[in-house]
């Protein structure tokens, strides 16, 4: 239920009931997930990746599969549980969402990753800032999983400074015609949907000249390019921009106010980088634990320093992440917090590869098929990509230094 002061908490009757009715629904349609009883070195996946999923297979076929599998959770009724019934929403406590991703994690569905763009940083962009009718066409699609979503906010030149985009969009009529380049933008060469910043006021101050759209990936013009990485995904894209036409009833929010739709999109990517939801499918934290004992260097005073660093730091991400979602639940948007979850999780990353990497020394370079040896090194080349996703360290600091702690700029 919500009320005039944002969203009621759950009463303990209420999870319950929860709890039981989604229960219902997942043992009815899902396998519940193998789950082992105790840690075993040697057994079970040893995937480390960050950064997105992998190569291996049909992404097509995957991609399909997840879409079925979202649009059956929304129509029974788990889909968006703290939206409003306006949008498709459930119109209950944003809490039960987080409960229910909680027990879905228990059993054996389709990987949702490739949705994380739309459901975490688009849609509440939209429900932020978008017009009544962006809101009714929109939301509804994304959150079914019907729309799969990708950024185009990055440029080539314009590195962290988002504001500095060249892009441009010229209005012509009811519509605005789109030249410029994009880059790092996740699952653009699958997506339906692009969320599109674009300079439209070249002699405004560069923070007021912005506007942001929701641009057809299948327009006429639209040009995506795959990237490989060194961890060896290829889930980025350059996106090249040319002539482009899109309605203006697809703009989200007035000409010009692009910055202020942006702010709220950067602030829940990094919240979600920084808790974990963009990570591997092992837990790295548990698993460089593992490796010392593996290694027989876990009574090394050195090490066991450094593994109870670990520890005590993934134990702050997980109350700052729960913090913020707190935020998040009780109606308000999210604030500087997710700069401090964001650059305490990559400075969380740095950490663990940098360890494996010393306890491991040249057999995380060389693929020996020793299980938990060689699984690091994609770990560990992914983890410079998460100091840039959703701003980069320095990023992070400017804003706690400027809206927390009110230094000069």
């Amino acid at each position: 239920m919500h009320n005039a002061d944002g969203p009621a908490a759950v009463t303990d009757d209420e999870r319950r009931a929860f709890v039981a009715e989604a229960m219902a629904f997942l043992e009815a349609n899902a396998e519940r997930r193998v789950r082992r009883t105790r840690f075993v070195w040697g057994e079970g996946p040893d995937e480390l990746g960050l950064m997105g999923g992998r190569d291996e297979g049909d992404e097509d076929a995957r991609l399909a599969a997840a879409r079925a599998w979202r649009a059956k959770v929304f129509d029974a009724g788990f889909g968006w549980l703290g939206g409003p019934v306006a949008y498709g929403g459930a119109g209950r406590s944003p809490e039960l969402d987080r409960v229910y991703r909680s027990l879905e994690a228990d059993f054996d569905v389709p990987d949702q990753g490739a949705w994380g763009v739309a459901w975490e940083m688009v849609a509440p962009a939209v429900l932020a800032h978008g017009s009544e009718d962006l809101k009714r066409r929109f939301l509804r699609p994304i959150h079914r999983g019907e729309l799969l979503c990708s950024q185009l906010l990055s440029e080539p030149e314009a590195g962290s400074d988002l504001a500095g985009l060249k892009t441009r969009a010229v209005r012509d009529g009811d519509e605005w015609v789109v030249n410029g380049q994009k880059v790092w933008n996740s699952y653009a060469h699958k997506a339906d949907l692009g969320q599109l910043m674009a300079r439209t006021d070249p002699d405004a101050p560069k923070h007021k000249g912005l506007t942001m759209f929701l641009l057809d990936m299948a327009s006429p013009g639209v040009d995506p390019r795959p990237l490989r990485q060194m961890n060896g995904n290829a889930e980025f894209n350059e996106v090249f921009l040319t002539d482009v036409r899109v309605p203006d009833a697809d703009r989200v929010g007035e000409a010009g106010t692009g910055w202020s739709a942006v702010l709220t999109t950067l602030m829940s990517e990094r919240a979600a980088v920084g808790s974990g939801k963009t990570a591997s499918s092992v837990d790295a934290p548990s698993m460089v634990v593992e490796l010392a004992r593996h290694l027989d260097r876990a009574g090394d005073p050195l090490v066991r320093q450094e593994l109870a660093e670990v520890v005590t730091h993934q134990r702050l991400i997980e109350w700052l992440t729960a913090r913020s979602e707190s935020a998040v639940a009780a109606g308000r948007e999210r604030g500087a917090e997710g700069s401090i979850v964001k650059l305490v999780s990559s400075r969380q990353n740095r950490r663990i590869a940098d360890l494996a990497a010393r306890l491991l020394g040249p057999a995380v370079t060389a693929d020996s098929g020793e299980w938990g040896t060689y699984a690091w090194a994609r770990y560990l080349c992914s983890t410079p990509g998460l100091r840039i996703a959703g701003g980069t360290d320095e990023i992070q600091h400017n804003i706690l230094g400027e809206r927390v702690l009110g230094l000069p700029r």
